[in-house]
């Protein structure tokens, strides 16, 4: 089993709060991150950014296995990611994630493809997250 975690921290409240996000790997470290950074264009990260990253890295990768396990052995692939974040009720909600795949795969029959292509869409696992139980755990100092 892989654990791999992340940090978030937010000083202030609301819109004039501040947050930094980290990661274990230390690719992120400190990284800003508030209001501005996630509806407006102030440098920094946001959560539906880095959503975005995860999805194209983790279903690009699974079809990358897959059409490897497949037979074949070169290629190019190319994906990005869209995270639509839509006001709903009175709150926030993800509402998509749309991906768009870009692909060189010498030899491949675009039926055998397409077939390849979803299986790694549905079984990726940040695709299964997005469907996922989310628990939480806290304490109050």
């Amino acid at each position: 089993m892989t654990v791999r975690t992340a940090s978030a921290r937010y000083e202030g409240l609301g819109k004039e709060g501040k947050g930094h996000i980290s990661t274990q790997s230390g690719v992120l470290e400190d990284q800003f991150y508030g209001f501005n950074t996630r509806f407006g264009d102030e440098k920094g990260t946001n959560p539906e950014e880095l959503i975005a990253a995860a999805h194209a890295g983790c279903f690009t990768m699974a079809l990358s296995f897959a059409l490897n396990r497949a037979g074949f052995s070169d290629g190019t692939l190319e994906t990005t990611c869209a995270i639509t974040l839509e006001q709903q009720d009175g709150g926030f909600t993800i509402t998509k994630s749309a991906l768009d795949l870009t692909a060189s795969v010498p030899g491949i029959d675009p039926a055998k493809f397409a077939e390849i292509a979803a299986e790694a869409k549905a079984g990726c696992p940040v695709s299964k997250l997005l469907k996922a139980e989310v628990t939480l755990t806290h304490a109050l100092s």
